[in-house]
């Protein structure tokens, strides 16, 4: 009875341990305690006005939610800058009479990261996505607000999953 309560006491101290490895959002144990988030400017050869500042703050809010880390403006341990190379609109399928019947917008976005902390974690990096719309749309209002909502959350988590969680 005796050894009993010795191993149920390690296994619970064991259960509690292992808690502070993992969270919830992917990362493991974060050495820093800043990050900043340098404006992004848009360098692609198609401009499409307020991006640049969208995508900075839209990758600011994910590491902010999905962190304690604190936002600083300057000095920060973790730091993330760039620029966005490429804006473009593609056809991807055609009509019977030479129409386009979807088209496709795809946005690329270089990163530099740089942990203060850990230095074998830099890298500097090219994260792309699409999304794809029909032929007779344009690309404005919110068929542009869409797709821009959807391709800046999966390259700003992709930035994220590279950065912090590994993955």
């Amino acid at each position: 009875m005796k050894n009993l309560k010795y191993i149920l006491i390690l296994v619970i101290a064991t259960t509690f341990s292992g808690c502070n490895v993992y969270n919830f959002t992917g990362t493991g144990t974060i050495d820093a305690k800043t990050f900043q988030v340098n404006f992004f400017q848009n360098n692609a050869d198609l401009i499409e006005p307020g991006i640049d500042r969208q995508f900075t703050l839209a990758l600011q809010d994910l590491i902010m939610n999905q962190t304690n880390l604190n936002l600083v403006s300057n000095s920060g341990d973790l730091t993330y800058e760039g620029e966005i190379v490429d804006y473009r609109i593609t056809p991807m399928t055609a009509t019977a009479d030479q129409q386009a019947a979807q088209n496709r917008l795809t946005i690329r976005v270089n990163v530099r990261f740089t942990n203060k902390k850990k230095e074998t974690d830099d890298f500097e990096k090219g994260f792309e996505f699409y999304y794809d719309f029909a032929g007779t749309s344009l690309p404005t209002g919110s068929v542009l607000n869409t797709a821009i909502t959807t391709i800046f959350e999966r390259i700003t988590q992709d930035i994220f999953n590279e950065s912090l969680a590994k993955w």
